[in-house]
């Protein structure tokens, strides 16, 4: 992790942290990406020479700038999308600030359409950190982006297991993906679809 990039970060989980405790509404929280569930991904990046990678979710960015930091040593290139523009272009700042623009693609709009129009086995690496419920209406798009080896990673299945249950048990149900959870942040449950 590039020092400056690290800085951002952390002044970002600080500000969470403090604007998140004055807030009763969960909807009204930053929730942003803790930092060793942000260490692992950006592993995970890592391991995979991760070139394309998708992330729904942007909110305030930590997440991101895991993810493009990442991307940076790979040369690859993250696309990231949230339906929050007021969060996004918090994001987008922070990514301007880290010198890593050049590396993450904005996009405001729905998680399930985007995977939808993308195409197959296309995704290195997709991290889902969005509205949970929604994420079983998506398949097959998030297996069927994946290039054999890429990973799902998912967020917050140990903090809302009822939420993810359903998704979660889509993957498990798959023969082609093999999967884990990690007791990281609020918990990170990584799939990676298997070579054939």
């Amino acid at each position: 992790m590039e020092p400056t990039t690290q800085k951002i970060i952390d002044d970002l989980l600080a500000a969470a942290e403090e604007h998140d405790a004055a807030q009763a509404d969960r909807l009204d929280r930053w929730r942003v990406l803790e930092p060793d569930a942000g260490r692992l991904v950006w592993f995970l990046a890592q391991t995979l020479a991760a070139r394309n990678i998708v992330e729904i979710g942007t909110s305030r960015g930590v997440s991101t700038l895991w993810l493009a930091d990442a991307a940076r040593s790979t040369g690859g290139h993250v696309l990231t999308l949230d339906v929050d523009s007021e969060a996004q272009d918090a994001a987008r700042q922070s990514v301007r600030a880290a010198g890593l623009a050049e590396q993450v693609t904005f996009r405001r709009g729905d998680g399930g359409t985007a995977l939808a129009d993308l195409a197959d086995g296309s995704v290195d690496l997709l991290f889902l950190d969005a509205e949970r419920p929604e994420y079983p209406g998506w398949w097959p798009h998030p297996k069927r982006v994946l290039r054999p080896g890429g990973f799902i990673a998912i967020d917050n299945v140990l903090s809302h297991p009822d939420e993810v249950r359903p998704f979660l048990g889509l993957i498990a149900a798959d023969p082609d993906l093999t999967a884990a959870t990690f007791a990281v942040g609020k918990g990170l449950h990584a799939a990676v679809l298997l070579p054939r």
